[in-house]
């Protein structure tokens, strides 16, 4: 079961390539299950450094929630029912047709059934609709002669269990071509019954006819299986070899691997049905689970880097077994694990920071497409190391990457702030949503989504359908205000749109150009510097 190393919705680029690094940095120090993850689309720039680094982006997970997909036990497949109802410890079987398809159910009590007919009907319980390859493979057993072994046929059983004299009379009651004759070591039965022309002689106990019986049972088209059992387990064996047609059930309960247990659990808990196939979007069989893998299904697990807030975590993380969260933002809420797990939240400029700090302490350097990440997230969240949320060790560190792996950060920088423009590339509605997370301050809930450019000039003309974009992410999500950040990367300058409740509107005390969008010079950090103004700001006002 995959470790999901995973950043925070609508991911930027430090968010990816923590990821990265550090799913790298458990492998390297035994966590061989570790695997970068991302939760949501990943953004021009970041789409920059992955092809720089020559690195595959993370598998995209957007939601982590048991599914009965993830709960289902793939090793189940149809061959010898019975058998693999006992190897698997289950009490039902799926039954695929000649194309693959779910055709129906078996269940083992209609097995049984099968094996063990009503008594009061004699008849029945000695019909056995099968082949004589499915009666060898069934017993075992070796053909010395056989013929038309694959023809499916219904054929009567008997047993020589009474005098040879009594026997002979009873067998002669059922037409030969469909009978089937079981005898241990008892020439006096054989004869009569390959004269008789019966369909198949099966010896018990591993017994040989002599070889005139043999060339008589050739000439006569009598087949011939030598079973290694005794009479009576052959005999039970026999009734095993049915076809289990009459036993399947066509009518049944059956999931798409993408629906949530919480949604079926209900209703698979009043459900007779022992057991639940599991089918892709095709139709095809993905596996199978019973009611008793809805008590405790698996928990995703989960390494939280780059935040520490469920708002921002992946979808169903709430659900999951939160293994480590390696975070610089604020404290915020939500997350409970059930046993200690590593948690390190520190004030510095970059997750990225983090990761490469451990390596180092490690002796590990980091190989150079893990470089080349780590670089990135460190650039970007620090503006290159001019942002005021930029630590020593923030400089540290990016000095230790750059002399390890001979990379010219300044270069790299300037080519990767060039890589995008999302005011240019981006919708309006991708546009607020790229870079976007959801706070709660208080009984406040409200989003915060940041633009970097290289400059602004192409915000006036896409200040109106932002706008209308932001108001939308207000409706849909149903916060009480959302702001967007649009900074000038270069000149260290921010505008503030803020959409939603009119007291926060009018309570922003930052200079004014319009109504709803401020001024911020010398702002450029989210976190250092727009929340903890925001957060002062929700304080004093009434709910």
């Amino acid at each position: 079961m995959p470790v999901y190393v995973i950043g925070h919705k609508n991911p930027d680029t430090d968010s990816i390539c923590a990821a990265i690094a550090y799913a790298h940095f458990l492998r390297e120090q035994g966590m061989p299950d570790a695997q970068a993850a991302a939760c949501g689309e990943i953004n021009a720039r970041t789409q920059f450094v992955l092809s720089e680094a020559g690195v595959e982006p993370p598998q995209l997970v957007m939601d982590v929630r048991p599914t009965v997909g993830k709960i289902a036990r793939r090793e189940v497949a149809l061959f010898t029912v019975y058998q693999r109802m006992r190897a698997s410890r289950v009490r039902a079987m799926p039954v695929l047709d000649r194309a693959g398809r779910l055709h129906g159910l078996v269940s083992l009590t209609r097995l049984v059934e099968l094996v063990m007919p009503d008594q009061a009907v004699d008849a029945s319980a000695r019909l056995v609709e099968t082949s004589l390859d499915r009666l060898c493979a069934v017993l075992d057993a070796r053909a010395v002669h056989v013929v038309e072994p694959g023809r499916e046929e219904e054929l009567i059983v008997t047993v020589a269990a009474m005098s040879a004299e009594g026997f002979t009379r009873r067998m002669k009651e059922f037409p030969a071509a469909r009978t089937l004759v079981v005898a241990g070591d008892r020439p006096t039965v054989h004869a009569p019954a390959i004269a008789y022309g019966v369909r198949a002689l099966i010896l018990t106990g591993s017994y040989e006819l002599s070889a005139e019986l043999r060339a008589a049972a050739l000439s006569q088209g009598v087949s011939v299986l030598m079973s290694p059992h005794d009479t009576a387990t052959t005999t039970l064996l026999i009734r095993s070899a049915k076809r289990i047609t009459p036993a399947i059930a066509r009518e049944f309960l059956s999931y798409p691997e993408t629906m949530l247990v919480e949604h079926c659990a209900h209703e698979v808990g009043n459900a007779r049905q022992v057991l639940f196939p599991v089918l892709d979007e095709a139709g095809a069989l993905r596996g199978v689970f019973s009611k008793s893998d809805l008590v405790n299904p698996r928990r995703a697990k989960l390494v939280l880097v780059d935040h520490n807030e469920l708002t921002q975590a992946v979808t169903g993380a709430d659900q999951a077994e939160i293994l480590e969260v390696l975070d610089h933002h604020r404290l915020g809420g939500g997350v409970i694990s059930r046993e200690p797990i590593r948690f390190i939240n520190e004030p510095v400029g970059s997750t990225c920071t983090i990761v490469c700090r451990f390596m180092r302490q490690c002796g590990m350097t980091p190989p150079a497409p893990i470089a080349t990440c780590l670089m990135a997230g460190m650039v970007a969240d620090t503006l290159n190391l001019t942002s005021p949320t930029t630590t020593p060790t923030d400089r540290e560190m990016l000095a230790w990457l750059a002399s390890v792996s001979s990379m010219d950060v300044a270069a790299f920088a300037t080519r990767f702030f060039a890589a995008g423009s999302t005011l240019e590339a981006s919708a309006p509605d991708e546009a607020v949503r790229v870079d976007c997370k959801e706070y709660g301050e208080g009984s406040w809930r409200f989003a915060v989504a940041q633009i970097e450019e290289l400059d602004l000039n192409r915000f006036a003309s896409r200040q109106v359908a932002l706008r209308e974009a932001l108001l939308r992410l207000v409706q849909e999500r149903e916060l009480d205000f959302a702001a967007l950040m649009i900074t000038d990367i270069t000149l260290h300058f921010s505008l503030l749109m803020v959409v939603g409740d009119a007291r926060v509107v009018d309570a922003v005390d930052y200079p004014e150009r319009e109504t709803g969008l401020f001024e911020m010079e010398s702002v450029v950090s989210r976190k250092k510097q727009l929340l903890p103004h925001l957060a002062r700001l929700l304080a004093g006002l009434p709910r």
